[in-house]
């Protein structure tokens, strides 16, 4: 799994079996075939929409830092951010993540851009599979 897969994991955006979100072909009922032809095209079955649900990455994270020991404070840290969700927030772990995400070669070379650059990043990300992040942070 990749870095950023664990984070979309930990907050409970990570990928789901896509078996448990499309019903089974047993579980429809039987087309009724009754009076028609061999030769009739075939009546195409509609798919069932399957409803996406939005994470509260503000509301999660929060519950963690109130729970936590340490003042974390996940709204500017990475680094806090890493820590709440019990991840490696190591400058190693970091710099892979920035690589991950396509990190800017001229920012990678400095770790406090490199760091703001993934904060910000990371919460695009979560933003666009599904999670709820307040505009602010974006």
């Amino acid at each position: 799994m990749s870095f950023f897969g664990k984070i979309l994991d930990k907050l409970g955006l990570g990928t789901k079996d896509a078996a448990a979100a499309t019903p089974a072909a047993s579980d429809a009922p039987a087309p009724d075939n009754a009076g028609i032809s061999a030769t009739a095209p075939a009546v195409p079955t509609p798919s069932v929409p399957v409803a996406i649900t939005e994470v509260d990455v503000e509301t999660q994270l929060n519950t963690l830092a109130a729970a936590n020991a340490e003042k974390l404070n996940w709204k500017v840290s990475i680094v806090d951010l890493l820590k709440l969700l019990d991840l490696d927030s190591s400058l190693t772990a970091r710099k892979a993540l920035a690589t991950e995400l396509a990190c800017p070669t001229e920012k990678m070379g400095d770790s406090a851009q490199m760091n703001m650059w993934l904060h910000k990043t990371v919460l695009q990300k979560l933003a666009a599979n599904g999670g709820k992040v307040p505009s602010d942070l974006l």
